[in-house]
């Protein structure tokens, strides 16, 4: 097996900053149109973590013209260009799918202060 976490642990980001669930972030995905790359912006809330190491992926949420549109990001992709956490979010669940079901004030988070 130190074969195989040697190869994971050369795979890895350098700098992925530090954020939870919970966490509203702004996510810069690399998009390849043709010839021309530029990053796309999707911002939202982190309602799951999964995995770890090199394949560590994380699901964010948000609305877009009332309908809600999740996606799913690996952390370590080269692909995904920055995450910037927004604010820190105050949460008691490892994952936020109940926040599926609510809309308005009710899926509102706190912030951690």
């Amino acid at each position: 097996m130190g074969l195989i976490e040697q190869i994971e642990a050369e795979g890895m980001k350098d700098k992925v900053p530090q954020f939870n669930v919970g966490d509203p972030v702004k996510v810069g995905y690399r998009i390849i149109e043709g010839g021309k790359e530029r990053v796309q912006n999707f911002e939202g809330v982190v309602i799951a973590k999964k995995n770890g190491g090199i394949r560590e992926t994380f699901t964010v949420r948000r609305l877009s013209f009332g309908v809600g549109v999740e996606r799913c990001f690996p952390l370590h992709s080269p692909k995904v260009a920055y995450v910037t956490v927004v604010r820190a979010g105050k949460v008691r669940r490892a994952k936020l799918y109940y926040l599926r079901g609510l809309t308005g004030k009710a899926a509102k988070i706190k912030e951690k202060i």
